[in-house]
């Protein structure tokens, strides 16, 4: 298994159910790896579609990845707080080429006020159906979607302003010694 060391750059690749390549973002900024996780940062960083489209994130994010649990989470630090964005994924897998994950296209978008939403309903919905999800990997993401909850409601991990705190300030460290 290859690890990436604090301060190295990797691609993160999005993959769907069916195994075509959904997104990838460019550059992540390793700020810390584990056996089980994964923390990152993306500012500015280069994503390209599926279609071909390309952007730039828009401002520094947070990026947590955990090989045990079904959801990534991406804090994105703005100028009126934090607001999470979280994807219900498979556990990450990397390899020399990228961080890579499967999107199983539920979101739960979190507010600076700490308003939730899910999102995406619908699409997931439509792809367990085209793709033919299993009851066990149905099944997986509602817990984890519970999972999730509770971590948004206790102010668990990355949903503690200290510690996306630390981790940005980390990641302004390693930057500026580039």
């Amino acid at each position: 298994m290859h690890l990436p060391k604090e301060g190295d750059y990797i691609a993160i690749q999005s993959y769907k159910h069916d195994g075509s390549l959904h997104r990838t973002w460019r550059d992540t900024m390793v700020l810390k790896t584990s056996e089980n996780s994964l923390i990152g940062c993306n500012d500015h960083t280069l994503v390209t579609e599926s279609d071909g489209r390309h952007w730039l994130t828009r401002e520094p994010a947070i990026v947590y990845f955990h090989r045990k649990y079904w959801f990534n989470i991406i804090a994105m630090i703005r100028d009126n707080g934090v607001s999470y964005y979280c994807n219900l994924a498979s556990p990450f897998v990397i390899d020399k080429e990228a961080l890579k994950y499967i999107d199983y296209d539920l979101d739960v978008k979190v507010f600076p006020d700490g308003e939730k939403r899910l999102l995406d309903v619908d699409e997931y919905e439509a792809h367990a159906k085209r793709w033919s999800y299993s009851p066990e990997i149905d099944h997986i993401l509602k817990e984890n979607v519970k999972v999730l909850v509770d971590w948004i409601n206790n102010g668990k991990g990355p949903f503690s302003q200290e510690y996306v705190d630390i981790w940005y300030q980390r990641y302004l460290e390693l930057s500026h010694r580039r």
